[in-house]
Order: C-alpha cells, then structure tokens, then sequence
C-alpha cells in the first residue's frame, strides 16, 4: 500500500510541476503580448498610417512581410498597433465588467432583501438577451466610438460575474470562520475586504480571464460592423471590415488581423484553463482522467 501510495504522490507532483511549468510558459506569452501592445508605436518597422497608393495591396516578401493594404500601407506595422487598442480596450472592459460584477454580487449575497431581489432581476433581464445583439443595440444608441463599445458591452456583461460573486458570498456568508470573526467584533467592511473578498477572489480571477478571449471577439465584432473604432484607427475587427470586400484578391489583409486575434484569444484561453488547474487540483484530477 505505501508503494502505491508513493506512486500517486509521485504523480501528483509530476502533475503540479507540469502544470507550473504550463502557467509559466503561457504568463511569459502574455507578458510578451503585453509588451508588444504596450511599445507598439516604436516596433513597428513602417509607419502604420501612411499611405502610398504605388504600394497598395502588396503580396507579403521580405519587404512587407504580412502585405499591404489598399491604401499602400504596411500590415505588420498596422497589426502590431492595433494590438494597443484591441488588447487594451479589451482588459479595460474586462476590469470594468469584473470590478462591478463583483461587487454588486457581494452586494446582494450579503445585504439579501429587497435590493438583492432587484438588482438580480435586472442581472436577468440583461441575460435574456443575446449578448451581443443587445450590445449592437445599446452600441447603435450611443453612437460609434471605441468608448461607447465597452460601455455597450459591460452594460450586458456585467451579470455573470454578479451571479458567481453572489453565489460564492452566500456560501462564505454562513461558514464557521465567518461566525467567528463576527463574534469578535469584526466590522462589515472588514468581514466583506478580509475574509469574504480573499476567499471568492480565486473563482472569480479565472472567469475573468476566461473572458478576456470573448470580450476580444465582441470588440472586435462591434468594430467589424462599424460601432467600435472609427477609421484610420487601427483596430483588428475594424481591419477585418476594411479588407473583407479584397479577400478574393488580397486575402492577406483579413488574414493578418483575423490570426492576431486567433492567437491572442487563444493565449488567453489557455493561460485562464492553466489558472484554473493550478488552483484547483479536482478540476485538474478531472480534465486529465
């Protein structure tokens, strides 16, 4: 029985140290992402607005490597300074949708009553809807604009992480350790900051960056349609719409933005699935039997 019991102790550190291993290689990946979004005006090797119609639509070589679009301009260079704005603009809505939703279902799962019976309601009211048809809609009434797209979105956002805070507050709001702290005179705000907030925040982080992927793709997708950000700006979804009508003839002009989304969410998606195995080894147990 201690051989067997060696083995699987064995196994279980060659998991973890696997997984470590993983968060590792995917948080360097994101921190590169990251850097490129944050220097991006000093990486790229043209000048990402400028136009010269004698270069328009140039196959990729070794002189534009991604191409050319229709006004001559250098696609590597427009890429790399549209992730500033796709990445960015996305991890602010995520920010914003994570801090409120949070907050409103700490809210609600502590306080009960009436305005809990209220504000889940209007949680349920919004996820009725499809997301992003409504986020069309409320996009389409306050007007274009990259500012107006993440407040269309975090308006319909923001319930699921409403609904976990709230689930996860009402099981923290009972438990043994929390009856204590009352009893020795802890105040709310300590009890909600100290002992409620640390406790839900594991959860919470990784919804979080499991939507940064769909956030990206909706921004993108409200600027593909014309509601985000507004030419000459350059934005992945919005460069995607630009090159849609050359894809038979200059298809490297939706196919550079369109895979800098497809690798970014995807770096995204594996580092929130690697959070999530390396803070719940259960989860990790399941997914790898």
């Amino acid at each position: 029985m201690s051989g067997k019991n060696n083995i699987t102790v064995r196994k279980q550190k060659i998991r973890k140290n696997h997984t470590k291993a993983k968060l590792v290689f995917f948080l360097v990946l994101t921190a590169l992402l990251l850097f490129v979004a944050a220097f991006a005006k000093y990486l790229c090797p043209y000048d990402p607005y400028a136009q010269d119609l004698a270069l328009a639509q140039k196959p990729p070589g070794l002189e534009h490597l991604l191409g050319t679009d229709r006004y001559g301009r250098d696609m590597l260079s427009r890429v790399i300074i549209g992730s500033t704005t796709s990445i960015y603009a996305t991890l602010l809505l995520v920010a914003v949708i994570t801090v409120a939703g949070t907050a409103i279902g700490i809210f609600c799962g502590w306080k009960g009553g009436k305005a809990d019976t209220i504000l889940m309601r209007i949680s349920d009211l919004f996820l009725a809807f499809p997301g992003l048809v409504f986020a069309l809609a409320v996009a389409g009434v306050l007007g274009g604009g990259i500012q107006n797209a993440i407040i269309a979105l975090a308006v319909i956002s923001w319930p699921k992480f409403a609904r976990l805070a709230r689930g996860l507050t009402l099981t923290q709001k009972d438990s043994a350790y929390l009856m204590a702290a009352k009893l020795s005179g802890s105040s709310t705000g300590k009890l909600l900051f100290k002992h409620i907030l640390p406790n839900i925040a594991g959860p919470i982080l990784v919804t979080s960056v499991l939507d940064i992927g769909t956030m990206m793709m909706e921004l993108a997708g409200l600027s593909f349609l014309g509601l985000g950000v507004k030419p000459p700006m350059a934005e992945w979804g919005s460069m995607i719409n630009d090159g849609r009508s050359m894809l038979q003839i200059s298809p490297w002009m939706v196919l550079a933005p369109g895979m800098a989304i497809f690798i970014t969410v995807m770096i995204f998606n594996l580092l929130g699935d690697t959070i999530r195995d390396y803070m719940d080894p259960k989860e990790r147990n399941r997914r790898r039997g």
